[in-house]
């Protein structure tokens, strides 16, 4: 059974769509959907630093834009799909529940709205990575940050204020590592509350198709099969805990034998060698990795799942 998977913010790397741009189509495609985006997604994605593609106005289109381009040199072949975050919209595409074009619009304003939500308070995101889980989360509530990311494999993530997250820093849970992460606010969390209705507004005047596999909700790691309910999920998602490690649970139950992350991949694929001991990853960083993502597709995609009937 092969799943694809879809990195959210924080992935980006500067330079990364660079190798993409060399196949056939896709430099007239990034020059399309740059004009959907309202973004030079081109330069970004090549000659861009770190801090222009750190800002979520600019990221989070582009990570979308780069997830799509190299899914669709695999063509519509996965057993299940799967986004984080941002990523969730990649897999919306992906599976039919929205056009590319449909998903830049909505991201474009998703990432605004984040934007504009995070310049009224100074807010982070920091990984907690180890220690007990219910000691980890309970340091969390005591400093006032909510878990916005469960990701599963002992990494959960912080989110709040600059002052609640330094308060963390100062008294870290025990056997805990705390890194920072290169973001530009507290998402899913209530302060993206003004995001979630601006996205709102725009999703109620889309035509979301129904998904033509399985497609895992970040907010409960479930099965949609409805593509409204889905999008419906998408906008509530933004101020809502991003349940990483649910989704890892049902792709266990599942059945899942191999797993291929859209680029700009490593962080997916990188939790899945913790947390699904046996199965097949690749991180799909450059057109170099396309033969070995084909191979996997004709020796996994189609196989029976353990559990499908029931998710």
């Amino acid at each position: 059974m092969l799943v694809i998977v879809a990195p959210g913010q924080g992935a980006q790397t500067p330079g990364f769509l660079s190798p993409w741009l060399e196949l056939p189509g896709v430099a007239d495609r990034v020059e399309y959907w740059s004009a959907v985006a309202d973004l030079d997604l081109r330069r970004y994605g090549t000659t861009a630093d770190a801090d222009e593609i750190r800002d979520t106005a600019v990221a989070q289109p582009l990570l979308v834009s780069a997830g799509l381009l190299a899914a669709e040199q695999l063509g519509d072949t996965a057993d299940a799909v799967a986004g984080h975050s941002v990523g969730e919209f990649t897999a919306a595409a992906f599976t039919g529940v929205l056009s590319p074009e449909a998903a830049l619009v909505l991201v474009r304003e998703r990432g605004r709205g984040m934007a504009e939500a995070s310049a009224t308070t100074p807010t982070g995101m920091t990984a907690v990575l180890g220690g007990d889980r219910a000691e980890v989360l309970e340091a969390l509530a005591t400093h006032g940050l909510t878990p916005a990311n469960d990701n599963g494999s002992g990494q959960i993530v912080a989110a709040g204020t600059v002052e609640q997250l330094q308060a963390l820093a100062d008294a870290p849970p025990a056997r805990a590592r705390l890194r920072s992460l290169s973001v530009a606010g507290a998402f899913h969390t209530q302060h993206m509350t003004p995001a979630v209705e601006r996205l709102g507004a725009l999703a109620a005047g889309v035509l979301p198709g129904d998904p033509r596999t399985r497609l895992l909700s970040n907010a409960d790691g479930a099965v949609v099969r409805s593509g409204r309910d889905y999008l419906n999920r998408l906008v509530a998602q933004v101020s809502s805990p991003v349940r990483w490690d649910l989704c890892t649970e049902t792709l266990s139950d599942l059945g899942v034998t191999a797993i291929i992350e859209l680029p700009p991949a490593g962080t997916l694929v990188g939790l899945a060698k913790r947390a699904l001991r046996g199965v097949e990853l690749l991180a799909l960083k450059t057109p170099e990795d396309l033969d070995r993502a084909r191979e996997l597709i004709k020796e996994h995609a189609g196989s029976p799942s353990s559990s499908s009937e029931g998710l």
